[in-house]
């Protein structure tokens, strides 16, 4: 099947965001977040080979580095957006698999992306970017976590990898507007585009495990993979009914999520 073209936004502005595979953590230490924003910033401010400064491929607005996913705020400058992230992305790709001997994709499919037609919206992914982190529960404040721009908004903050033109910003709402509004968590009927597309309620990977465990008989998740086929679409089935999340079946069983796709349309 042929892939489904972009939509490219008039303003040239974008929210873009790359996951890792089946939700695998992309990061594993402090010098893998750094890495990832030098080749941000390599990207968003290149130089030539004796050190002058180049056109910029891209203009970062902000950013959220999550253990397994990347949200970031940028618009489109002389290179496309997809050559940029592909650039940033591809480089990490290479950095992490050498580093950790790692074999086969890094990140999910594709990266995501969305227009961001007008400041509103803008403001909005402001907040949400930089609540990610409190939405996951890793920390209580968004000043707190180390690996979001807000350490460039925020003066009284250092950031490690300078990489945002948080001037751009400033000119449209002030620190103390802009820190009022991040502070406040968004209302849950915000609609923001993230990665999930499945709907059913949220239940911890651990929950599940416990259901396989107990419920279904199953000590080991490998031991799924090694049933006979109709035994395990009845367990998939089974699963599917429980926690209706397709990602999250194929991140706990290590069945693929196209398996699991099928049984559900079956149902």
């Amino acid at each position: 099947m042929a892939r489904k073209a972009r939509n490219y936004s008039d303003s040239g502005v974008y929210h873009v965001m790359l996951r890792g595979i089946n939700r695998q953590d992309i990061f594993e230490s402090e010098k893998d977040y750094i890495k990832f924003l030098y080749e941000i910033r390599r990207v968003a401010f290149p130089v030539d080979e004796i050190g002058r400064p180049m056109k910029p491929g891209l203009v970062v607005y902000a950013y959220c580095l999550m253990p397994n996913h990347v949200h970031l705020l940028v618009k489109e400058q002389d290179v496309k957006i997809s050559d940029a992230i592909k650039c940033i992305s591809g480089s990490y790709a290479g950095y992490f698999n050498h580093k950790y001997e790692h074999i086969g994709h890094l990140f999910q499919d594709r990266f995501r992306n969305e227009n961001v037609a007008d400041m509103e919206y803008f403001v909005t992914l402001l907040r949400y970017i930089h609540q990610n982190p409190i939405a996951a529960g890793l920390v209580n404040n968004v000043k707190d976590y180390r690996w979001s721009s807000w350490r460039e908004f925020d003066p009284d903050l250092k950031s490690y990898v300078p990489v945002c033109c948080t001037e751009a910003v400033f000119k449209k709402i002030s620190f103390d507007a802009l820190k009022e509004l991040v502070d406040e968590p968004l209302p849950k009927t915000k609609r923001i585009l993230d990665f999930d597309s499945d709907t059913g309620r949220y239940l911890s990977d651990e929950r599940v495990r416990e259901y396989i465990r107990l419920d279904l008989g199953i000590q080991e998740m490998s031991e799924i993979q090694h049933l006979k086929k109709c035994e395990r679409d009845e367990v998939l089935k089974q699963l599917l009914m429980f926690c209706e999340n397709a990602l999250q079946i194929s991140r706990v069983t290590g069945i693929s999520r196209g398996i699991t796709d099928r049984i559900r349309s079956k149902m």
